[in-house]
């Protein structure tokens, strides 16, 4: 489990609902195209130096430490804005990404991923609820 010491500001932690663990979900998001490149997971000591470093920081589950994307990969990702949404349980941070995002050395972690779904659409207006509508 991550450490419970952070300098994460007190006003920001309060918002955050973190797992059993003490982790928020950080879903990583290229700036200027939208483009989803990655998931990772961050403690409130990740978010605040990710918020004070300008550099994306996570905690790693499995190696059980924090990790600085691109500090061995040359990889980096700059960060541009970080939000919280809604539940408080899932952080946006929107990057500059510089080469792979993924450690596969795909541009992004979902891109050999692609499962067979049923499109979805808006269901047509049908003709009598247009009448209906008059």
């Amino acid at each position: 489990m991550p450490s419970a010491e952070t300098a994460l500001a007190p006003e920001i932690a309060a918002r955050l609902k973190r797992d059993d663990h003490g982790l928020v979900t950080a879903v990583i998001q290229q700036y200027d195209t939208g483009e989803v490149l990655m998931v990772g997971w961050m403690d409130d000591e990740a978010l605040h130096r990710t918020l004070t470093t300008g550099r994306s920081t996570f905690w790693s589950r499995s190696r059980r430490s924090y990790w600085v994307k691109g500090e061995t990969s040359g990889n980096r990702q700059w960060v541009k804005e970080v939000r919280l949404d809604c539940d408080g349980d899932t952080l946006l941070v929107q990057v500059d990404q510089e080469g792979a995002a993924c450690h596969t050395g795909d541009r992004t972690c979902f891109d050999a991923g692609l499962l067979p779904a049923a499109i979805g659409a808006p269901e047509d207006a049908a003709p009598e609820n247009e009448e209906a509508g008059r």
